[in-house]
């Protein structure tokens, strides 16, 4: 396709940004166009946005059932790309759902098409070394422009440090961390590798290791785990990326874990927290969905109905019964599909499901000491030479893209 066999000349065309993939390719056969980049609105559905863009709703209708669910994947307030010719008309848009995948509209000579395309993003390797002079929070925003970044930070310390009382003006804290970059601006939630934060002298370490977080002592360190949301025959389907077809060039996608169990069978909240969403949700049919502490979001789909009192601002611990298994929406049989998002992302539930911390032993804490050494060694350094993050620039809201006359395809 387009989208791979050119990418390295789009790169290199695009001057300010990283503009990737087919979505830019087209510029350059239409003239002038101009990109933008929108907020997917409160309320608004893939359905609501067909029409409102006067693009064939059929569309949707022509998609897989998958692909159908999949679109009610779309998080309010994630940003998305339209690109127009001179004219006005819509030439391509790019939707991301979740961090890896993105609904891909194009109109050629024949009309529009929809398929699922991976993201294409660069991941940048940083490292944050700073004096803290108001608090950890602000000051990383300051100096990197990313609160995804400041929030995991003080998740991570927030059961071992108080950083009203413990910390002072001028102590040290070290990051390093990978973040995503899509279309010049920071994309998804960042990956802290490990972190240092200094209080009174003495310094407090945090490593991610084999996918879980872990002290200097080899003692896992997160704090957020679920429940079982229902009691269930068998999990019918997982939480799956799947494999790129290389023939359809679509993804086969599946953002939660799918619960088999009988109609009418009880479901739990996962967490405390409170509910935001309580109704009817494109191809998830009734659906839930309770609001977390540190960024999380679990979501309760297919519902036969909800539980008397529950409905959007309300309160629910963790294992009270919110609704009732179904087979509502796009479902083919009864069960729960339950997903579970952090900072509006989805991540596998697999994960946090029934998970007590962990305490490194033997041979593993032995392997543990031998990887963290070269983050130690990194921090040292980064504390001997004071280095500063680069701080990201958001895209713009629009851009004038030109054609180029002199590019060979």
């Amino acid at each position: 396709m387009f989208r791979y066999n050119f990418e390295k000349k789009i790169r290199f065309l695009m001057i300010k940004y990283v503009l990737v993939g087919i979505f830019f390719l087209n510029s350059f056969l239409f003239g002038t166009v101009t990109l933008f980049e929108k907020k997917w609105s409160k309320g608004e559905t893939f359905l609501t946005f067909l029409k409102e863009n006067k693009i064939p709703i059929r569309l949707y209708y022509n998609l897989s059932p998958e692909n159908k669910e999949l679109t009610a994947e779309i998080i309010t307030g994630v940003k998305y790309q339209i690109l127009k010719d001179e004219k006005g008309n819509i030439k391509q848009v790019l939707i991301p759902i979740g961090e890896k995948l993105e609904l891909h509209i194009e109109k050629s000579s024949k009309g529009y098409f929809i398929n699922t395309l991976p993201i294409t993003y660069e991941v940048k390797h940083r490292i944050l070394e700073t004096n803290i002079d108001s608090s950890p929070y602000q000051d990383i925003i300051n100096l990197t422009n990313n609160r995804l970044l400041a929030n995991e930070f003080i998740q991570s310390y927030k059961k071992s440090i108080n950083f009203k009382r413990d910390l002072r003006k001028g102590d040290k804290l070290v990051i390093i961390y990978t973040q995503k970059i899509r279309l010049g601006e920071q994309f998804g939630n960042p990956t802290i590798e490990a972190s240092m934060i200094e209080t009174k002298g003495v310094k407090h370490y945090i490593y991610r290791y084999k996918g879980r977080y872990y002290n200097a002592k080899g003692q896992e360190i997160e704090s957020f785990f679920l429940s079982q949301p229902c009691k269930y025959t068998r999990i019918s389907d997982r939480f799956t990326y799947k494999r790129w077809h290389p023939i359809l060039h679509i993804y086969r996608a599946h953002l939660g874990i799918d619960f088999a169990a009988p109609i009418g069978t009880p479901v739990h909240a996962a967490a405390n927290g409170t509910v935001i969403f309580a109704g009817r949700k494109g191809g998830y049919g009734n659906c839930i969905i309770i609001r977390h502490i540190d960024g999380y979001k679990t979501l309760y789909a297919h519902l036969k109905k909800f539980a008397r009192g529950i409905r959007r601002r309300k309160y629910v611990k963790r294992g009270k019964t919110i609704g009732y298994v179904g087979t509502t929406g796009l479902s083919t049989g009864p069960h729960l599909h339950f997903g579970l998002y952090k900072n509006n992302h989805a991540i596998n539930p697999a994960n946090t499901i029934k998970i007590s911390k962990s305490y490194l032993k033997g041979s593993r804490k032995k392997e543990f000491l031998t990887y963290i050494k070269k983050y130690n060694q990194k921090i040292k350094i980064a504390l001997n030479n004071n280095i500063k993050s680069k701080k990201e620039k958001s895209f713009a809201y629009y851009m004038k893209v030109k054609r180029d006359n002199n590019l060979s395809l």
